[in-house]
């Protein structure tokens, strides 16, 4: 007798309003971007296929360049300063504490706060004048003025950040932590290895999954920054925090330039998207190795 039993597909149709809903809010969009970037937008009614003019223009404006090596400068920065920190963060939070179900909640508070109000916050928090940060910069001898200086408005905006995500690393890393067996430290223990060969061969690789997965978030995050530096510096002094993003809404909401900014939306979508793959295909190979 065989023992042989049909699929059942009508899981399918639990997933079917999730597939719409995908394709309502990301695919269409999308393609209508992609269409809009092919053509010459003189108003509604009006328009001229252009072929891939607007990209090969993209790709040559100083401006795009510019940005783009500010964004990718800017990413780099905090995934260099978050992730070695919410690291250490997470190994100093106590395991078995009755306190630490109070650490994480306040370790997740920058987390709650909207990408807008956490903008506001910083650009009080960093005048030079009322705010306690630059003032106390200021109270110590160094010239500190975030509205006026490109480094010092890159350096609010880098400590702002770190602020604000830091916690998110941490907390997929104390994850991480907490999932590694007691064992696995005694046997560390007995065999007298150090605190370094304790975290290089017991608690990294069990680190390794959640810190791909807080890189990947971090990384594609940054790489689509708005809010924050637009409310803190505007982009300025000059374009000293202007991001591909602010750009971008330059061109699309200012200039009302649809063509360009549709070309420059794909181009922008398939940076994150190669930067994302090249990311996680070598990590994983290192890992496979």
């Amino acid at each position: 007798m065989s023992s042989f039993k049909p699929k059942n597909n009508r899981a399918w149709l639990g997933v079917l309003p999730v597939l719409l809903i995908v394709a309502f809010s990301a695919v269409i969009p999308l393609m209508t971007v992609v269409n809009y970037s092919v053509q010459d937008i003189l108003d509604f009614n009006s328009r001229f296929f252009v072929g891939f003019e607007w990209y090969r223009e993209t790709l040559k404006d100083p401006r795009f360049i510019d940005a783009f090596v500010r964004q990718v400068v800017f990413s780099l920065t905090i995934l260099a300063i978050e992730v070695p920190l919410g690291v250490a963060v997470a190994k100093g939070i106590p395991k078995d504490s009755r306190f630490t179900s109070l650490i994480l909640i306040l370790l997740a508070l920058p987390l709650l706060i909207p990408w807008n109000v956490v903008g506001t916050i910083w650009q009080v928090f960093a005048r030079p004048d009322i705010g306690l940060l630059g003032w106390t910069v200021n109270a110590l001898g160094i010239s500190y003025n975030y509205t006026a200086e490109p480094l010092h408005a890159w350096l609010t905006l880098v400590a702002m950040d770190v602020w604000h995500w830091t916690s998110l690393i941490a907390l997929l890393a104390f994850a991480g932590l907490t999932s590694i067996p007691k064992p696995f430290y005694q046997a560390a223990e007995l065999d007298n290895a150090s605190r370094w060969q304790v975290f290089r061969y017991v608690e990294m690789p069990r680190l390794q999954g959640v810190l791909i997965i807080g890189i990947l978030l971090r990384l594609m995050d940054s790489f689509m920054i708005y809010t924050e530096p637009f409310v803190l510096t505007g982009g300025g002094p000059g374009n000293a925090t202007t991001m591909l993003s602010q750009h971008l809404a330059t061109m699309a909401v200012g200039q009302f330039d649809l063509g360009p900014a549709a070309a420059f939306s794909v181009i922008y979508f398939l940076f994150i998207l190669l930067f994302c793959w090249i990311f996680y295909t070598s990590v994983v190979r290192t890992d496979d190795e």
